[in-house]
């Protein structure tokens, strides 16, 4: 499945929208703001894709001093399990890595803390609510 970067506005950005929406918002009963919407103007937009429909995506937030944070992770109901993943993690680090990033971290679900951590992510911090549900600050070096 090719992985590739996508381009804020396009085609395939609306598509990313609509995964992040039906994954990660839709079964909280939230949605977008404007400002969350606006922030991704700058960042980092990756997916995977089998032909030109959307099957995973995360994002790359530059926070300073070498730091990115991965934010928006989102596979297809249906394929997670597959592979898709961790296949989109390894690419997020190493497009991270290759614009000079030399640590990545996230607010990981607390549902997803297992996934991560088979990556060689570690915690860092206690538990928190976001998006009304308990995250856990986690963080790998490059």
């Amino acid at each position: 499945m090719p992985l590739r970067e996508i381009d804020y506005g396009t085609k395939e950005y609306q598509q990313m929208l609509d995964l992040r929406y039906q994954i990660l918002r839709k079964p909280l009963g939230l949605d977008f703001t404007t400002a969350e919407l606006d922030r991704g103007k700058n960042d980092i937009l990756l997916g995977c894709f089998d032909d030109d429909e959307l099957q995973g995506c995360c994002m790359l937030t530059n926070k300073g001093n070498g730091v990115a944070k991965l934010r928006q992770m989102a596979v297809r109901n249906g394929l997670q399990g597959t592979g898709i993943g961790r296949m989109l993690m390894i690419f997020a680090e190493t497009v991270a890595r290759d614009k000079g990033f030399t640590k990545l971290i996230m607010h990981a679900r607390k549902s997803a803390v297992g996934f991560y951590e088979k990556l060689g992510y570690s915690i860092e911090g206690p538990e928190f609510l976001e998006v009304t549900i308990p995250h856990y600050v986690m963080q790998k070096d490059l």
